[in-house]
C-alpha cells in the first residue's frame, strides 16, 4: 500500500521536477490509500493557486484510490504521534494512516525524512 502525502500530489499536479517520483504510486491506484486530510490540503492549495474547477479536477484524481476518513481512534493516535515526533497535525494523521494500512509515505516533506517506511525526496 502507498500513501502520497499533500506535497506529492501537488507535485505531479504542477509537473515539478520531483513529479516523477510519485508517478508509480499515483498510477497503482489499486494500492494507494488516500488520508482526508490530504484531500483538504491539495483543495486548498490548488484553489489558491487555481481555480475550483482545477481543485475539484485534483479531488476527481485523488478519490480514484482509497479514501480513508479520520476516526476518533485514528485521531488520538496521531495525537500521540505529533507529540512523540514533534509534526504537524496533518503529517501525524498522514503517519497513523500509514501505520493503520501497512503503507509506504511518499513525500517532498522533511517531517518525515528519517522516518521508517518512507520515501523522501528532497525538494529540488
Amino acid at each position: 500500500m502507498n500513501i502520497v502525502d499533500s506535497s506529492g500530489w501537488l507535485a505531479y499536479f504542477a509537473d515539478e521536477p520531483n513529479a516523477k517520483h510519485f508517478v508509480a504510486p499515483l498510477n497503482d491506484t489499486d494500492s494507494l490509500v488516500v488520508p482526508t486530510v490530504t484531500i483538504y490540503e491539495v483543495f486548498k492549495v490548488v484553489l489558491r493557486e487555481s481555480n475550483e474547477n482545477e481543485a475539484l479536477q485534483a479531488v476527481a484524481a485523488m478519490r480514484k484510490g482509497t479514501v480513508v476518513d479520520l476516526t476518533a481512534s485514528m485521531a488520538i493516535s496521531a495525537s500521540r504521534i505529533s507529540l512523540e515526533h514533534k509534526i504537524p497535525m496533518a503529517d501525524s494523521i498522514i503517519l497513523v494512516t500509514a501505520k493503520e494500512f501497512k503503507a509506504v509515505i511518499w513525500t517532498q516533506d522533511s517531517d518525515f525524512k528519517n522516518m521508517e517506511d518512507v520515501k523522501y525526496f528532497p525538494k529540488k
